[in-house]
């Protein structure tokens, strides 16, 4: 029963809520109300002759006090019920002092003058506050007319303890009999008054659990999220009225204001990236720039040693000296590929017959302590690779490795293809180099220290990594058994790279 009572408190909307618990409240009040009276019925019953007179001035000092307590209410906030309330208060007032004893024989002299004492200081207190209640609280005599008012009402209040007090003294003989039951009432009265009083404390809990605490939570939360602080769980809360929708609409809203910021800083730093990347680009574009000026300007030497090679050759071929018109014909393909090859990208077939040439020179400088193999596993024709690639790692091979070895050593070219990348293969079974050497040799690749590498493997990284999303180079090898020089070349050339 308690369960569904609460389900159906957290379903109910605000308004509802608050309608309810304002009737709970009134019910307290009115049960309060109604529990006096009927205590008092109770203890007053049997006595009804003979204190009629204790009676009306009791009505009378209640009266005086509710009305103190109306018009403190109306003065507080004068609403339409507060006003109902304060005139019921007023009228109650007038018709218990006119229902006074007032007769002299009966009552006697104490009891005559303290009667005529509220007579005459209630209709000067009445005429007093009806001129006050049509005061505005802004005009200057306000709050000086206010405080006369309550010091008249304190003084009625003290008319009306007296005219009891008397009315008791009077009768007390009557009430001998009656003294347990009367001493006995107001213990009661405080009972029943500490019943309400925590059924109300109980109401102002229900009230704050399902108002005031959801309200505090989204204050934190908002707080924190003024910090730019979005950690924590979302706020959750039983209720299923407005404040459980408000609550999850601030779920939502916490989460797209944290999602739009992470976006914001993630462009940020993406454009931060891509200005860097162009910055990259501008700064390669100057240096192959100066690269093809200072090619054209090294042209003109190699043109006339160019010619100079083939009239050689010619000579060569009319003294039947076959040898060395085959080197010098090596030779000349040589310059030709370096002085006619423009493009960055040419087939494999193109480089391997440019390798062919250079070795066969190198075989006849260094005989047999110069030995040559390769495998190839890819069609040549098909494969593209960066121009200049083959001739300068055997370059590399032979002048490093196997010419500082006394007894020479091999030279290997193996070639072939992984899923969508074709690998190109170096080794050498020259002198090598120790581990240290050969990562600082891979760092200095990666940094384009060309100075501690040598120009033509640097400049092999820098066009597979600048033309080539995915190509790289590495260096294997061991101290004294030989080097391994591996290029990973993709047949997917990046679309925003120009090919010349």
């Amino acid at each position: 029963m308690i369960e569904m009572i609460k389900k159906l408190w957290l379903t109910i909307s605000l308004k509802k809520k608050l309608g309810a618990f304002s009737i709970l409240v009134a019910m307290v009040m009115a049960l309060s109300v109604l529990f006096n009276i009927q205590i008092m019925n109770f203890s007053l019953g049997s006595f009804h002759v003979i204190l009629d007179d204790n009676s009306k001035c009791y009505d009378f000092q209640e009266a005086i006090e509710n009305e103190i307590n109306a018009f403190e209410h109306f003065v507080k906030e004068q609403s339409e019920e507060n006003r109902d309330a304060y005139i019921l208060a007023c009228v109650r007032t007038e018709r218990c002092i006119s229902a006074l004893p007032y007769d002299y024989s009966q009552i006697g002299p104490e009891r005559y003058a303290r009667t005529w004492n509220i007579k005459n200081s209630y209709a000067s207190y009445s005429s007093t506050r009806d001129e006050f209640i049509k005061l505005t609280p802004f005009e200057t005599n306000y709050i000086p007319k206010l405080y006369k008012i309550y010091d008249m009402q304190s003084y009625l209040q003290s008319y009306a303890r007296r005219l009891v007090q008397a009315a008791l003294t009077d009768g007390n003989k009557t009430y001998q009999d009656k003294v347990p039951v009367i001493r006995f009432t107001p213990y009661l009265i405080l009972v029943f008054s500490i019943i309400m009083l925590a059924f109300d404390l109980l109401l102002s809990r229900l009230l704050s659990n399902t108002l005031v605490t959801p309200l505090a939570k989204l204050a934190h939360s908002s707080r924190k999220i003024a910090r730019n602080d979005f950690s924590g769980e979302d706020l959750t809360v039983e209720n299923r009225d407005e404040l459980g929708e408000l609550v999850q609409a601030f779920n939502r809203m916490k989460h797209s204001t944290e999602g739009y910021i992470n976006t914001l800083k993630t462009n940020n730093e993406m454009a931060e990236l891509l200005h860097k990347e162009e910055l990259e680009r501008i700064e390669m574009e100057k240096r192959l720039d100066a690269a093809k000026m200072e090619f054209l300007k090294s042209q003109i030497n190699p043109h006339f040693l160019f010619n100079t090679l083939n009239m050689i050759a010619c000579m060569a071929k009319l003294e039947d000296a076959s040898t060395t018109e085959k080197m010098i014909t090596s030779m000349s393909s040589l310059f030709r590929y370096n002085l006619k090859t423009e493009e960055q990208i040419v087939p494999l077939e193109q480089e391997l017959k440019v390798a062919q040439d250079y070795i066969y020179i190198q075989q006849m400088r260094f005989g047999s302590r110069i030995q040559y193999g390769c495998s190839l596993e890819v069609d040549a024709k098909e494969v593209m690779i960066p121009s200049f690639t083959l001739q300068p790692l055997m370059e590399n091979a032979i002048v490093h490795g196997l010419s500082k070895k006394e007894l020479g050593g091999r030279l290997f070219l193996r070639i072939w293809k992984q899923e969508e990348n074709v690998i190109i293969s170096v080794a050498d079974t020259g002198l090598g180099m120790a581990e240290e050497k050969r990562k600082e040799l891979e760092q200095a690749l990666r940094g384009h220290a060309t100075a501690r590498i040598g120009i033509g493997l640097g400049n092999i990284y820098q066009r597979v990594q600048t033309l080539y999303q995915g190509g790289d180079v590495r260096i294997y090898g061991r101290e004294g058994r030989g080097t391994v020089i591996q290029v990973t070349v993709p047949q997917t050339v990046q679309k925003d790279r120009k090919i010349k």
